[in-house]
C-alpha cells in the first residue's frame, strides 16, 4: 500500500459480498464515525459485512470496539506471528478476554512468518512464533471459534503444528499465497482458503493455479486492506469497497460468473464466521 497513487474509483456494485479480512484501523479508522464511513463506502458497492482483524493488542482492542460500534463489522483478535514475542501472560489474559466478546468471530491473525526474521527489527524468532501459534490454536479450540492463519513461507511447519496440536473445527488461511500442492493439502484437511488482491496479479502464476482448485464450499474473498490492492491499482490504497475488483478477477480465473461466486463466498463467510 502506498499514498503515491490516489484512491481508485469504486467498482461496479456486486452483491452480496463479505470482506473476510480487513484492517479498519490501518485504513485510517479511529472512531465510530470513521468506521461507518469506510463501511458505508463498501456497502454502496455490495459489501454488506466486514471482518476487521488485529495483529497486536492495540489493534485487537480497536477491532472489538469497531465491531460493537457498527452492526456490519465483526472482529478477529490475535498477535501476528512476527509479534509473538509480545505474548506474555498479561497479553494472553487480555486476548482471552477480547476473543470471548460475542462480536469476535475468529482468533487471528496467527500462524507463522518465515520471511521477516532477520529482516525486521524486533521480529519474533521462529521458535517463539511456533510457541505463540500453539497458544492461539488452543485459544480458538477453547472458545469454539475459527482460527485465522497468516502463513508466509512456512507451509510445511505450519501444517505440522496444526496436525500436532489438533486443528480447531474451522481453519481459515487468510490471503492464501502458496502453490497448488499446498492448496490441495489444505483442502484435504477441510481448511478454508481466502483470496486477496494478489490473485489478480498476472505474475502470481502458482497462486493463480492454486485458486482454480479450491472447491466452492471452501473459498472466501478478502481485501487485507489497506494492503494488496488488486490489479490494475497496485500502489494505491486498498479498502473494503475494492472487494468487487478482486472477486471479479477470481471469478474470471475460476471461469465462474461473478454474481454466482459472490453468492458462494458470502454464504461461506456467513457460515464460517457464524454471522
Amino acid at each position: 500500500m502506498s499514498s503515491r497513487r490516489p484512491a481508485p474509483e469504486p467498482p461496479e456494485p456486486l452483491a452480496p459480498l463479505v470482506d473476510a479480512h480487513t484492517h479498519l484501523d490501518a485504513c485510517g479508522a479511529t472512531d465510530a464515525e470513521s468506521v461507518a464511513a469506510i463501511v458505508d463506502r463498501a456497502a454502496r458497492v455490495g459489501v454488506r459485512e466486514v471482518v476487521t482483524v488485529a495483529d497486536d493488542l492495540a489493534a485487537a482492542r480497536f477491532a472489538v470496539q469497531a465491531a460493537n460500534w457498527d452492526f456490519r463489522v465483526y472482529a478477529a483478535v490475535a498477535l501476528h506471528p512476527t509479534r509473538a514475542n509480545a505474548l506474555d501472560d498479561a497479553a494472553k489474559a487480555e486476548l482471552e478476554r477480547l476473543a470471548a466478546d460475542p462480536r469476535v468471530v475468529a482468533v487471528g491473525e496467527t500462524g507463522l512468518d518465515y520471511y521477516w526474521p532477520g529482516k525486521l527489527d524486533g521480529c519474533a524468532d521462529i521458535e517463539t512464533q511456533i510457541e505463540g501459534f500453539r497458544w492461539h490454536i488452543d485459544l480458538a479450540k477453547r472458545l469454539g471459534k475459527p482460527l485465522m492463519i497468516h502463513n508466509r513461507e512456512a507451509d510445511h511447519d505450519l501444517l505440522t503444528v496444526l496436525l500436532d496440536e489438533g486443528a480447531p473445527e474451522t481453519v481459515i488461511f487468510h490471503c492464501f499465497s502458496s502453490d497448488a500442492t499446498m492448496a490441495m493439502a489444505c483442502v484435504d484437511q477441510g481448511y478454508v482458503l481466502s483470496f486477496s488482491g494478489t490473485v489478480s496479479f498476472k505474475n502470481a502464476h502458482e497462486l493463480r493455479e492454486a485458486a482454480k482448485l479450491v472447491p466452492d464450499e471452501q473459498i472466501l474473498v478478502e481485501t487485507d486492506a489497506p494492503f494488496l490492492t488488486p490489479h490494475p491499482f497496485r500502489g494505491a490504497p486498498n479498502e473494503s469497497y475494492m472487494l468487487p475488483y478482486t472477486l471479479r478477477a477470481l471469478a474470471e480465473l475460476r471461469e465462474q460468473e461473478p454474481a454466482a461466486l459472490a453468492k458462494i463466498t458470502t454464504a461461506n463467510a456467513r457460515r464460517v464466521y457464524g454471522i
